[in-house]
């Protein structure tokens, strides 16, 4: 699963991209002009669209273009590509690109001194702004507004000023309050990818007095949609660090009603939505709720297979991510995990080709993980280290930090389970190191590391007797305010019960799996 697409090229991952239609467009748009036929740039979009991997080499030898030239004229291909979508992009449903070319044309006839002419257009603009809660554009249009009437008489200057500065104090508020929302929302998130969960009771602190010192104070009644919607992210990413996944439940339903209640807003802010649904499914996961999980994936999978949700570049790579990884949760809740590898991973390896180049190194580190641990519930130990091994070698070591601790501790159980133990302590001292280092050096990362340690000093006859301890010295913990959150990536106590019950990681868990399902149903 590497990238296929050369990163640094920016010009040749844009092409990448184009759709069929898209192309055709581009074409109609250059062709506008004859002399562009044959022009450089066109030959080199042409070169660039049948080739598979950015070849400098192999471009230059099939057009005409020096080595010296190449630069400037990649640097117009880009731009001219850029205007072409734009242009097509006017004609979709990409109302704040409207209401732009409404202010672009109002600028243009005011530097003219067609003034009336330039108010004109900027009322359709602020009508679409208003229609689709576009605060930040809606302001920046009454300034202009405010700055037309003040300077130039265009019809009773009196009233209307009233009314350009009363409307620009009102959204000036509002958008102070959605700028605090949005901020809270994006720290937040910042802090979660880095961090993770609340690793003690300093964590737990930090964030419940970072959370309320910068809420800003609002009535819920009165708020827009995009007020409603940063607070709901910002309360999921607030109770998803502090481990209540009872209340971020309550925050992402609310999160995917706001959307419910305004349908439009699924076609304008469709990533959000998106997002919304991946937090439900994530908290419904945790909780281990697998009736409410399956029903809310069930819906989530209709909605996209529907054509409810907008696809574009973006909620296409969402899509394949929430897709996949709920498919591979929903395997490990019901322990089918050989099946989980049988049905998804082909499907999976085949779409990531298509958008490899597009994930990031969060999505990647996810993904691999999850794969990781699918293998290792069908006991394919060795596919299990082999994905464990990408997460371990991702370079970022301020992204996903508990992911990246839990990746080890898996990786180490994996090891001794596939009979590479033979550098086994070389391993526990690498992932001791990566504890320290990061901080996460707590309890069960402890009695887990302990444990392996002085494995090698037990006789066969007692490692059972061994396994029974470390689940003994481990349980006390699995509710633990902070230690549990070791267990919410890696079941640890079912691979224990595998040991000690002589069986398979997969009938430990599909066994729970079928007294969880029992006991929900009562």
């Amino acid at each position: 699963m590497s990238n296929y697409y050369n990163k640094s090229d920016h010009l040749f991952l844009l092409i990448k991209t184009l759709s069929k239609s898209e192309k055709i467009n581009f074409k109609i748009y250059v062709n506008r002009i004859k002399k562009n036929k044959n022009s450089k740039f066109m030959k080199l979009f042409n070169i660039m669209s049948k080739i598979n991997s950015y070849n400098e080499k192999k471009i230059l030898d099939s057009t005409t273009i020096s080595k010296v030239q190449l630069s400037n004229i990649k640097a117009h291909l880009y731009k001219q590509i850029l205007v072409s979508l734009k242009l097509q992009e006017t004609n979709k449903e990409n109302h704040d690109i409207q209401i732009r070319e409404y202010l672009d044309f109002a600028k243009i006839l005011y530097n003219k001194g067609l003034y009336i002419q330039s108010l004109k257009f900027l009322e359709k603009a602020k009508i679409i702004a208003r229609s689709y809660e576009f605060k930040t554009i809606l302001l920046e249009l009454v300034e202009f507004e405010k700055m037309i009437e003040s300077q130039h008489i265009t019809r009773s200057l009196y009233s209307r000023s009233g009314e350009l500065s009363a409307e620009s104090k009102e959204l000036i508020e509002r958008v102070q309050c959605n700028n605090a929302l949005s901020n809270l929302s994006l720290e937040l998130y910042g802090l979660y990818l880095k961090v993770g969960y609340v690793r003690n009771e300093k964590d737990k602190i930090f964030i419940e007095t970072y959370f309320r010192t910068n809420l800003p104070k609002f009535d819920i009644k009165k708020i827009s949609f995009y007020e409603k919607l940063f607070l709901y992210q910002a309360q999921v990413w607030y109770h998803f660090i502090r481990q209540d996944f009872i209340m971020c439940y309550r925050s992402s339903y609310k999160w995917i009603e706001l959307f419910k209640n305004n349908r439009k807003a699924k076609r304008i802010a469709p990533v959000s939505y998106l997002k919304g649904y991946h937090y439900l499914l994530d908290t419904l996961f945790y909780l281990n709720h697998y009736s409410k999980f399956t029903y809310i994936f069930n819906q989530f999978e209709n909605e996209v297979k529907n054509g409810e949700i907008l696809i574009n570049g973006n909620t296409r790579i969402l899509i394949f991510m929430y897709t996949y990884t709920n498919r591979i949760n929903k395997h490990y809740m019901e322990g089918n995990f050989s099946e989980g590898v049988k049905k998804i991973i082909p499907s999976l390896f085949t779409d990531f080709k298509k958008i490899c180049n597009h994930l990031d190194s969060h999505y990647i580190m996810i993904l691999y993980y999850k794969i990781a641990c699918l293998y290792f519930g069908s006991g394919d130990n060795n596919n299990a280290i082999r994905y464990l091994s990408k997460v371990m070698e991702n370079k970022k070591k301020n992204l996903r930090q508990d992911l990246q601790c839990s990746a080890r501790l898996l990786h180490l159980i994996a090891c001794y389970e596939s009979g590479l133990d033979e550098n086994m302590d070389q391993k526990i001292q690498s992932a001791y190191k990566f504890f320290i280092q990061m901080d996460d050096w707590y309890i069960v990362q402890k009695k887990i590391i302990h444990f392996f340690k002085n494995l090698g000093n037990v006789y066969p006859h007692q490692i059972k007797s061994q396994f029974k301890k470390l689940k003994d010295k481990l349980i006390k913990y699995y509710d633990h305010p902070y230690e549990k959150r070791t267990f919410l990536y890696l079941d640890i106590i079912s691979w224990i019960n595998s040991k000690i019950e002589n069986k398979s990681v997969e009938t430990i868990i599909k066994e729970k799996f079928i007294r969880n399902k029992i006991s929900e149903n009562y």
